[in-house]
């Protein structure tokens, strides 16, 4: 029997703040930053919100969407690199909120910006081998950056739930294929709080490598050309390696456009990807092939082939889209985003 995706969803905080508005502060040319980054403003959690509340939101929509009985979810895995605990783990608090717990397996995943798919996988093996009838995997973040860093014009906060399983599917998985090498672009120690980054580093030998090998070997397992997909989805650090690397594999802007939300969104790390193809299920058709890659530093990439059925078309309004999450934006100052940042 196929396995593939049953149900998502998504949330996004409401507040934001715009490139002008950081730049300001650091004396920076804000044109020139939204023309190398490609973004022109990127969300914000609210003071009371972080990986965990954000990852709760997005397991409730995604229960909504299709009315699972969170009961029959047998193992749930939330993947981030800002879990609000260092020994505690996020996914028995979403575990607890949805009304999932006792019966079932949990963990908290962590590879940079692919935990979310590495949790996606996992809950495919489980499901496949027969030991959970749906498993559920998050991804989520409140993305950290050094005040003044180049992070911080994309480092954003928001979240997306997939559940995994075998029947009532709205996306089929084909395959899924992986590619992983010890790369340390991006990092950041115990008791650090922000991360560092290689600089230009991160970009060939980790992004563009990872993503590139990963499609590459997923459509040879598979036998599939660019041409073969409606949509691609790649992980969106800003929103220029995604054009990029879509180009250097011979996808269209046609096939990427629908899910390149970053410029309005930021990077939300392990939702990026996520959430970038929860924009492409809002939209997408029966019979409609999808093609989705994720990048996380340290390095490694996932790489999934899926076909949309025709169970998408009786649930997709039951549950906030992405640009319906996208709207109704409150804007900070610099001063305010600190405080809702914890800065100050």
């Amino acid at each position: 029997m196929s396995i593939g995706i049953t149900s998502y969803g998504v949330y996004i905080p409401r507040y934001r703040i715009k490139v002008e508005e950081i730049a300001r502060v650091w004396g920076d040319d804000p044109e020139n930053i939204k023309r190398g980054l490609g973004v022109c403003e990127k969300s914000v959690p609210d003071m009371d919100e972080d990986t965990a509340t954000i990852a709760v939101e997005a397991a409730r929509n995604a229960i909504r969407r299709n009315n699972t009985n969170p009961k029959e979810v047998g193992a749930i895995y939330v993947g981030s690199e800002s879990h609000p605990y260092v020994v505690k783990p996020t996914a028995t608090i979403v575990a607890e909120a949805i009304g999932a717990t006792p019966y079932l397996t949990a963990a908290d995943f962590e590879f940079a910006c692919k935990a979310g798919t590495a949790a996606i996988q996992a809950c495919m093996g489980e499901v496949a081998a027969g030991f959970i009838e749906y498993g559920m995997a998050i991804g989520s973040d409140v993305s950290q950056a050094a005040p003044g860093d180049a992070l911080e014009y994309t480092a954003a906060a928001g979240g997306a739930a997939y559940i995994i399983g075998k029947k009532n599917l709205i996306a089929e998985i084909e395959d899924t294929f992986s590619f992983t090498t010890d790369t340390p672009d991006f990092w950041r120690r115990e008791g650090m709080s922000y991360p560092l980054h290689g600089g230009r580093f991160t970009g060939e030998p980790a992004y563009f490598r990872h993503i590139v090998s990963a499609t590459k070997g997923l459509m040879e397992k598979i036998d599939v050309k660019p041409g073969d997909y409606d949509f691609v989805v790649f992980h969106q650090p800003n929103g220029k390696f995604p054009i990029r690397v879509a180009k250097k594999l011979g996808f269209t802007k046609e096939q990427i456009q629908p899910g390149l939300i970053v410029p309005t969104l930021g990077n939300t790390y392990s939702a990026s990807s996520l959430i970038s193809l929860a924009a492409v299920l809002d939209e997408a058709e029966q019979g409609s092939r999808i093609l989705m890659t994720s990048f996380g530093s340290g390095a490694g990439s996932d790489s999934f082939s899926m076909v949309i059925t025709e169970g998408i078309d009786e649930m997709r309004d039951k549950a906030p889209t992405v640009q319906e999450l996208l709207k109704g934006a409150r804007y900070l100052d610099y001063a305010l985003y600190a405080k809702h940042k914890g800065v100050m």
